[in-house]
């Protein structure tokens, strides 16, 4: 074929088989950085994840991954102290999760059993790991008061977020000489508390007693004791955030919900809340409004779901409706 034919040959391809020419010789020769559609320079865009031709704008390849750290850091000092590996560190371990852990099975990588020299060694290993990990009496306190914390929020079903939080405070309260005279189970019992209230999920004193290792009483005179010496800001408990809460325990709608919200509105409008318990409250608006949304539920179930007696209810109850009716009028 002479060179005029291979020309006019070439000029009647389709511009799928040209791109499809220029992608071999771009594979044949090497060359991964050409778009396939304009043979431009083609870059990556590391902050949307996507590589993208200069030319055409054509995005080659989308969402790769970031392999990068989690943290921004702005100049040298700064990534230098957040740089680390490793899982992220978090408050609610005394050493922030930058400890080595030894399972306490005594198998290998691949699930296999160690024999008898193995197991002795990583027993001896174990035992001197966790004297490392709490070389003081400081260490070993927080150590405890840490667990409490986890132990009471697994069992309350707080989010992580208020186990961080109540890690915190706890770790203020021991840096300010705070526990002398008081028991660490009361002062973790307290920031628990103190936590859920700050992160608006809030718990009442009975269901803190209940899963605490210390009473009531101590409970609530630790809290305030805490919360004045560390100016914590703690807002009162709103009723309604009890509501949906109580609302699912009793499998109630998305309509009584919202009635129940409305009527305690109603009752801050008339000033009935002021000095009334926030869990009777709460509970006496779901049981109404379950009554005025025809999903009946009873006294009884109500009061063993929000923990408080059923005349409480009855009387908050009738509260809230003639709260309702004064506005009506």
């Amino acid at each position: 074929m002479s060179e005029n034919a291979y020309t006019r040959a070439r000029s009647k391809r389709t511009p799928r088989e040209k791109r499809d020419e220029r992608t071999d010789e771009s594979e044949t020769t090497g060359d991964a950085l050409t778009c396939p559609e304009c043979a431009g320079n083609v870059v990556t865009d590391d902050e949307h994840g996507e590589t993208v031709c200069e030319e055409c704008g054509l995005v080659i390849t989308a969402d790769s991954v970031d392999r990068g750290p989690e943290w921004r850091a702005f100049d040298s000092r700064e990534k230098d102290q957040k740089s680390r590996v490793g899982a992220p560190t978090t408050n609610t371990m005394h050493d922030k999760g930058l400890s080595t852990n030894i399972d306490w099975r005594d198998k290998d990588a691949y699930g296999n059993s160690l024999g008898t020299r193995q197991r002795q060694k990583m027993q001896r290993l174990r035992k001197w790991n966790e004297r490392f990990r709490t070389r003081d009496s400081k260490e070993r306190n927080l150590k405890q008061a840490l667990g409490e914390i986890d132990r009471m929020a697994s069992a309350l079903g707080l989010p992580d977020n208020v186990r961080e939080t109540a890690s915190v405070i706890y770790r203020r309260a021991l840096s300010e000489d705070l526990l002398p005279g008081r028991s660490i189970e009361g002062v973790s019992t307290a920031c628990t508390y103190a936590a859920a209230r700050m992160a608006g999920v809030p718990r009442s004193l009975d269901e803190i007693s209940e899963v605490s290792r210390v009473e009531k009483s101590e409970v609530a005179r630790t809290y305030r004791y805490v919360s004045r010496e560390l100016s914590l800001e703690v807002k009162p408990a709103d009723p309604e955030q009890y509501v949906p809460r109580f609302a699912s325990e009793l499998e109630l709608s998305d309509e009584s919900k919202m009635r129940a919200r409305q009527l305690l509105q109603n009752a801050k409008e008339q000033g009935v809340h002021s000095g009334k318990s926030p869990v009777g409250l709460a509970a006496a608006a779901v049981y109404a409004a379950s009554l005025l949304t025809n999903e009946k539920t009873t006294q009884a179930a109500v009061s063993e779901v929000a923990d408080i007696s059923e005349v409480t209810i009855r009387n908050r109850y009738h509260e809230l409706l003639e709260a309702e009716e004064q506005l009506l009028v």
